[in-house]
C-alpha cells in the first residue's frame, strides 16, 4: 500500500483459543469475532475462544481488510500513520504500535502470573527466547464489560494476617516458623516476610499442597456460613486440582469489578483474572510468568524475583475514568506511557466528535451500529460489533449511532 493509504481502515483482529476461553457464541470474543473481518471464520459452538487481539505483535499481527499485507507491514512502510512524535518514544520502525488492544472471554481462571519490567524482560528474552518471545514489558489494564473477578496484587498485610491465623492448613505448608516471623514482623520487616511467606507458598511440597487442600476443601464443604472466598477456594480447586494457586486468595485480594470498571497492573504484580469479558489493553508484549493454576510451564523463581511485595486493598489498582462535560467519552488513563483507552457510548441518533490524536489507535465497536467518519469529504465505514478500526496519527474523527453504539479505542500519543 503506498503513502497514499487512507488515514483510517478496517484491520482484521486475529483470534487465540485457549482452554480458559467461553465456549462458541458464549464468548463475547466469538461474538465479535462473528463482526469482524477475520478471513475463514467460522463460529465452532464446541471451541472455546479466549481473546481477540488488534495490534502488531509478532505473535499474532492484524491483517488489513482488503490487502494481502499485515498491519505492521502496512504501518512500517507508512509511517506518518504512527506519527513522528510515538516513533521518537518507542521503537516503531518495523510497524510495530507501542500497545496491544485485546477482548477476553473467561470461563476458567488464568494462572497466577505477574509480568517482567522492561530491564527484567530482555534478560528473559535473552535466555529463554522460545518462552519469552520479546524483550519488551507488559503492564496492563482491564475494564469489565461484564461482572469481573479476579484476584489482584497482595492483600494488605494486616488481612494476610489474619488467615495466616485462621488457616492451619495454609500454617502447615509455610512451616510454623516462617508463619511466626510474618505474624510478629511490624513496620518496614513485614515486605521482607511477606517475600518469605509467599516464597515458602509457591514452593511447598506438592504432596503436601494436596493433603493440605484436601483437608481445607473438606473442611470448608462442612461449614455452611456462606463466604465468597470459601465458594472461589472450592471453585479453583475444582478447575486446577491439588494446585498450589488455589491457596492464593488468602494472600492476594479477591476483586469484582462491574461493567465499566477497571483495574491496573503494573510489572511485578501478582494477579490472576478468574471469570467474565473484559477489554485489556498492555504494552506490546506476550511475555507473562506463571507460578500456579496452569497446566502451561511455570517459572516460581523468575515470578518470586520480580515481584513487588506492595501490599494494599485492590482499589489501589483502580483506574478512575474521566470525562469532560457533555462528552459521550470516558478515559481511561493508567500511570503508563504506554497506552491510554477511550470508551464511548452513544444513544441512538448520537454523534461525537474526537480530536486528533498526536499517535496511531485501534477502535472496536463492540455494541450496536453506525459509522466513523474523517476527513474534508466525509468519508466514512460503517461499524457494527466486531468492527476494528485503525486511525492513523493527527486525524479527527467522529462517531455516529444508527443504533446505541459503544466503541473502546486504545491509543498512545
Amino acid at each position: 500500500m503506498s503513502s497514499t493509504t487512507e488515514p483510517v481502515f478496517l484491520i482484521a483482529p486475529t483470534l487465540q483459543k485457549y482452554d480458559w476461553g467461553k465456549v462458541g457464541n458464549q464468548s463475547k470474543v466469538a461474538q465479535l469475532a462473528a463482526g469482524a473481518d477475520i478471513p475463514g471464520f467460522v463460529l465452532d459452538n464446541s471451541a472455546r475462544y479466549a481473546e481477540l487481539w488488534m495490534g502488531t505483535h509478532v505473535k499474532s499481527p492484524s491483517g488489513v481488510v482488503g490487502s494481502s499485507s499485515s498491519l505492521p507491514d502496512i504501518l512500517a512502510a507508512n509511517p506518518h500513520l504512527i506519527g513522528s512524535e510515538v516513533s521518537h518514544k518507542f521503537p516503531t520502525s518495523r510497524g510495530n504500535l507501542p500497545f496491544l488492544f485485546k477482548v477476553l472471554s473467561i470461563n476458567k481462571a488464568l494462572s497466577i502470573q505477574t509480568h517482567p519490567d522492561k530491564k527484567t524482560a530482555e534478560q528473559l528474552h535473552a535466555s529463554q527466547p522460545s518462552v519469552y518471545t520479546d524483550d519488551n514489558h507488559k503492564p496492563e489494564m482491564a475494564i469489565a464489560l461484564t461482572d469481573f473477578r479476579g484476584l489482584c496484587g497482595f492483600l494488605p498485610i494486616p488481612d494476610i494476617k489474619t488467615h495466616l491465623r485462621n488457616m492451619p492448613e495454609l500454617r502447615a505448608l509455610v512451616s510454623e516458623p516462617v508463619a511466626d516471623r510474618f505474624l510478629s514482623a511490624e513496620g518496614p520487616e513485614e515486605r521482607e516476610q511477606l517475600q518469605t511467606l509467599f516464597s515458602a507458598l509457591m514452593q511447598a511440597d506438592p504432596d503436601a499442597v494436596k493433603a493440605q487442600l484436601s483437608r481445607l476443601t473438606a473442611r470448608y464443604r462442612t461449614e455452611y456460613e456462606p463466604s465468597d472466598i470459601k465458594d472461589l477456594v472450592l471453585g479453583l480447586n475444582e478447575q486446577y486440582p491439588g494446585d498450589v494457586g488455589v491457596f492464593c486468595p488468602f494472600m492476594l485480594n479477591y476483586v469484582k469489578l462491574e461493567t465499566g470498571q477497571a483495574i491496573f497492573l503494573g510489572a511485578g504484580e501478582p494477579h490472576a483474572y478468574i471469570s467474565g469479558d473484559i477489554m485489556e489493553c498492555m504494552a506490546n508484549s506476550d511475555n507473562v510468568i506463571r507460578a500456579g493454576l496452569t497446566p502451561k510451564p511455570k517459572d516460581i523463581p523468575n515470578l518470586l524475583a520480580g515481584l513487588t511485595y506492595k501490599a494494599a486493598p485492590w482499589s489501589n489498582h483502580m483506574v478512575q475514568p474521566s470525562t469532560s462535560s457533555n462528552s459521550a467519552t470516558m478515559t481511561y488513563d493508567p500511570p503508563v506511557q504506554d497506552f491510554t483507552v477511550l470508551a464511548l457510548n452513544l444513544v441512538q441518533g448520537g454523534s461525537e466528535s474526537q480530536s486528533a490524536i498526536n499517535g496511531p489507535s485501534i477502535a472496536i465497536a463492540t455494541e450496536g451500529g453506525g459509522f466513523i467518519k474523517w476527513g474534508k469529504d466525509g468519508k466514512s465505514l460503517v461499524l457494527q460489533p466486531g468492527s476494528v478500526v485503525f486511525i492513523g496519527a493527527n486525524v479527527p474523527v467522529s462517531f455516529n449511532a444508527l443504533q446505541t453504539l459503544t466503541v473502546f479505542r486504545a491509543y498512545v500519543d
